[in-house]
């Protein structure tokens, strides 16, 4: 177990690099920390956790609403969680939203860890303090930005994965390479989702390059007043058709950054939509799809990227070099209409 700690405006993370779920008594105090994870991390390694409080939720991204918090928030009480109380998400990326959103209101405000079981949580959605829920169709509508204390990675608990979460995870690595690193974005072209499922040491050494790219970004702009933005390349779209079609956050990101293609073209010339769609495809990855356009710019209208009649929009100069584009709304609609 490797650590390393990472320095954000109001906290400190300990990141465990090459470390085992077995570990975690040694970074939280057992009798003082309660797991929250889902159902089908229970049936898969749910005899890892013996003796540990444990909250067990059911399983999808439909479950991250404000019920469900409820639900938390009374099993706390009856276990008797206080404010030295530490809660530990193990999970996908729904997982560490709610458990961040959680600590961050109980008691107003106790500590927490993740222990990321997707690749998706690897690279991205246990990293950066955005914590949170949906409301309806629109996606973390309600949240918070809270560091957590600690990010446990055991690269073990990957095996229990299926197929599909694993694309779904590379559409954020796949991200990180279009708007930041255009050698990782090389390195994926040269090799194949096989070959990182089947090399523990390459996929780890992917998974580690993506985790300090977005925590780079983060520490220079953890509330997203700039480059922080350049994260939600293929989200903005992306979200808003995500919860219409009931789609994989993946699926809705890969089909939000095709697009988000296409308006770079119109923007600022960018001349390699080619080169992303094909490694997306690659992947595993949809990328064109029939959508309702008028009712997804309805819903993008709300993204909380909007400021008065603008939304802010990534899009890309070239591949690995991301930039955020003022769109006013009448223009956007417009190309939305025209995809």
């Amino acid at each position: 177990m490797v650590k390393r700690t990472y320095k954000f405006s109001t906290a400190s993370v300990d990141y465990y690099f090459e470390g085992q779920l077995s570990q975690l008594g040694k970074i939280v105090d057992k009798t003082h920390a309660v797991i929250i994870t889902d159902e089908n991390i229970f049936k898969a390694h749910g005899n890892k956790l013996k003796n540990w409080n444990t909250i067990v939720l059911k399983a999808g991204e439909e479950f991250k609403i404000q019920p469900t918090v409820d639900t938390i928030v009374e099993q706390l009480i009856e276990l008797g969680a206080d404010r030295k109380s530490t809660l530990v998400g193990i999970g996908g990326g729904v997982i560490t939203d709610l458990t961040g959103y959680v600590a961050s209101v109980y008691m107003r405000g106790i500590k927490f860890g993740f222990v990321p079981t997707t690749v998706l949580a690897l690279v991205d959605a246990s990293i950066g303090g955005k914590n949170g829920i949906d409301v309806g169709v629109f996606k973390n509508m309600v949240g918070v930005i809270r560091q957590p204390s600690f990010l446990l990675h055991d690269m073990s608990l990957l095996s229990s994965l299926p197929q599909s979460e694993w694309e779904n995870g590379f559409a954020e690595i796949i991200k990180h390479a279009c708007i930041k690193d255009a050698a990782m974005f090389k390195e994926l072209e040269a090799h194949t989702l096989a070959d990182y499922q089947k090399k523990k040491i390459l996929m780890a050494a992917l998974i580690k390059r993506n985790a300090l790219i977005k925590t780079k970004v983060v520490q220079a702009d953890e509330f997203e007043s700039g480059d922080r933005k350049l994260l939600n390349y293929g989200h903005t779209l992306g979200h808003a058709i995500e919860n219409m079609y009931e789609l994989s956050h993946g699926q809705a990101i890969s089909i939000g950054m095709t697009y988000a293609c296409h308006i770079s073209e119109q923007l600022t010339g960018f001349k390699q939509t080619q080169k992303v769609v094909s490694l997306l495809s690659k992947y595993g990855l949809p990328t064109y799809a029939e959508f309702d356009k008028k009712k997804a710019f309805e819903i993008l209208q709300k993204d909380k990227k909007k400021v008065k009649a603008e939304m802010s929009y990534v899009l890309l100069n070239k591949i690995g070099k991301g930039v955020v584009k003022n769109i006013p709304l009448t223009q956007l609609k417009t190309i939305i209409e025209s995809l």
